[in-house]
């Protein structure tokens, strides 16, 4: 039983369909995050091995951590950056042979930091659905000035593209530091306009709103409720999160 638990809201179990949070690994030690999905695993639906961190680490400790992962009814996947990487190099048959010698369920398809042709991107999607992962695919670029070439309805038509091909999620690129990419302006704030013209062409449901920093979380769950889904969350933000959700901090509180 919870500490006070008669005054919190209580949140749909896993597995959620809608609620998710991704959380960045960006390469804990084994120990460090077991002990924090021990005290807060329960509010974490994805766990994301960021980028091509998991190249520099050693195999035996990143098939522990995804089995760690797992045993708390967590989907851990490998970044984008990775699978870039193994596409531009012509080793995609590589790369899923050890992705699932590694144990991970699911890989996220993105084409933000190279350029691939959106009809091989999604061909991409439909082999890796065939290979036995869930794929989570990407709609954006890394660079702002390339991401900003991009139209709103271009955006939008590849999401929908990437669901059809067999993506569970759309995650909306922000990076790590939300500012300045996708529907976050240079100083942090969302393009509200914009993701009202996203939600009323595509489920909300389906969409993973990158979102790194505490205001934009804010900004999500007021806006849509504390069933929205948002990812790229700090492995040191799982908790402050999830008391947003339940109006357990001032800025929700009373709000939801």
């Amino acid at each position: 039983m919870k500490s006070f638990e008669f005054l919190s809201k209580k949140r749909e179990s896993k597995p959620r369909d809608c609620g998710i949070t991704m959380v960045l690994d960006k390469g804990l030690g084994l120990e460090t995050a077991e002990s924090l999905m021990n005290i807060s695993g329960e509010y974490v639906d994805y766990l994301k091995f960021g980028w091509g961190t998991s190249i520099v680490h050693e195999q035996d400790i990143i098939r522990a951590k995804v089995e760690m992962y797992k045993s708390h009814d967590i989907t851990p996947y490998t970044g984008g950056t990775l699978f870039e990487l193994a596409y531009m190099n012509h080793r995609l048959e590589e790369f899923f042979e050890e992705a699932r010698s590694l144990g991970f369920p699911a890989i996220e398809i993105s084409d933000g930091s190279t350029s691939i042709v959106h009809e091989d991107k999604l061909n991409c999607i439909k082999r890796a659905r065939l290979e036995g992962f869930e794929v989570l695919s990407e709609v954006g670029k890394k660079d702002p000035t390339l991401d900003r070439e991009l139209t709103l309805d271009e955006r939008i038509s590849q999401m929908k593209d990437e669901l059809k091909a067999g993506s569970s999620l759309i995650i909306v690129e922000a990076r790590e530091g939300g500012k300045n990419i996708g529907i976050f302006d240079k100083s942090g704030n969302a393009k509200e306009d914009e993701i009202d013209v996203i939600v009323d062409r595509i489920d909300n449901k389906k969409i993973l709103w990158e979102a790194p920093n505490k205001d934009q979380q804010v900004f999500f769950i007021l806006k849509f409720g504390n069933t929205v889904n948002l990812g790229n969350v700090s492995s040191d933000d799982i908790t402050s999160l999830e008391t947003l959700r339940r109006g357990l901090r001032g800025d929700t509180l009373g709000k939801i």
